[in-house]
């Protein structure tokens, strides 16, 4: 039993000292796992309401799969339910848009520099946090898996689909106009190898 399993089977029990440092442990994964499932800006709150969450969910913990798996599936939910409340919002929007003599939004800036996150938001959400579980967290495909809530060969081939997206977004000549992509292929190597 790992380390994060232990201090969850304490705090489950009232250990306050071993829910700090559930928190402390595992904060960093679950922030960056909500920065980016969502963005950066809102990753803080997410990962805050996703520990609230997990605390409220502790006299259920079985520990069946690690703390870490448990929890990363808590902050997953958490930012899945935040990308449906702004689906939503953004359909609102639109049709109240349409609705007012077919005024059009405000579009990004074309110069706007394009990193990691933006590449990551163009990712279907399923994609993304499978991309983002594996490559990014270094979770397996069969901790992933337990994450998600699906088969690990599900894992494997959102995974794939999601370099091949990134692929193709990095190789798009109007996306990388003035070579914005080429910090990117340094940080997250993904080349037409690893598709395979």
């Amino acid at each position: 039993m790992d380390a994060l399993t232990s201090l969850a089977l304490a705090a489950r029990t009232g250990d306050g000292a071993a829910l700090d440092r559930l928190v402390e442990g595992a904060y960093d994964q679950v922030w960056r796992l909500c920065a980016r499932m969502v963005d950066d800006q809102c990753a803080d709150d997410l990962a805050q309401e996703a520990f609230i969450r997990a605390v409220r969910a502790l006299p259920t913990f079985r520990a069946e799969s690690s703390a870490r798996t448990w929890l990363l599936a808590i902050a997953r939910n958490t930012c899945m339910d935040e990308l449906r409340t702004r689906s939503r919002r953004r359909r609102r929007d639109a049709s109240l848009i349409s609705g007012n003599g077919g005024r059009e939004g405000t579009t990004a800036d074309a110069g706007q520099e394009v990193g990691v996150s933006d590449l990551l938001a163009r990712l279907a959400p399923e994609r993304r946090e499978a991309f983002v579980l594996t490559q990014m967290l270094g979770l397996s495909y069969n901790e992933a898996a337990q994450v998600c809530g699906c088969p690990p060969g599900t894992i494997r081939s959102r995974v794939a689909r999601a370099r091949g997206d990134l692929i193709t977004a990095m190789s798009d000549p109007g996306a990388s106009a003035g070579g914005r992509y080429t910090s990117m292929s340094s940080m997250y190597p993904i080349t037409r190898d690893m598709t395979s």
